[in-house]
């Protein structure tokens, strides 16, 4: 079963014009849990994300969740900071999790000896393409892309199989 979560109300769980005082480098870290939302149309075009550092790539929505935030608040806040993205489709939980190996070009932000994430699965599905604000800061440029091409472009395996999953899904439904 998928719970749909609409994406209403604060879009984010961060106090900016209060940041919290941390005390230690393991409270700076970051918690080994995150979101992959899959943003695509009624036509099975996917949004891809430019990624610009630690290295240059294509993905889709990610980020790690925060202190006392679930999947689903981690998913909506991610989807409006990477896209400017929120109440222009359906995001719903997919109910599928992925653990992986942290890449060893983003250890230095978990605690010592975390070597492993489990990613969320969401989906944004949306009626049409629709622009986006990317986060300059993270990400350099977006396509929307057949689902296929997606599939070919993402450097995640877990990006890859979750994208293939949808798309079995989506050619199932009638």
């Amino acid at each position: 079963m998928q719970a749909e979560v609409v994406a209403t109300g604060s879009i984010s769980s961060r106090d900016n014009a209060n940041p919290p005082t941390w005390n230690s480098p393991v409270e700076r870290s970051r918690i080994p849990e995150s979101v992959l939302v899959i943003v695509y149309t009624d036509n099975a075009d996917v949004l891809l994300l430019r990624r610009s550092a630690p290295f240059d790539f294509w993905q889709s929505v990610t980020g790690s969740l925060e202190i006392d935030e679930t999947a689903g608040v981690t998913a909506r806040r991610e989807l409006f900071e990477e896209t400017g993205l929120a109440n222009e489709g359906r995001l719903y939980d997919a109910d599928r999790r992925r653990v992986f190996t942290i890449d060893p070009r983003w250890r230095s932000r978990y605690a010592p000896g975390v070597t492993e994430n489990t990613e969320h699965e969401w989906h944004f599905r949306l009626p049409a393409w629709c622009d986006v604000k990317l986060d300059a800061a993270e990400h350099s440029e977006c396509q929307w892309v057949p689902i296929g091409e997606a599939i070919s472009r993402v450097w995640s395996w877990t990006n890859k199989d979750a994208l293939r999953m949808l798309r079995a899904e989506l050619r199932a439904t009638p």
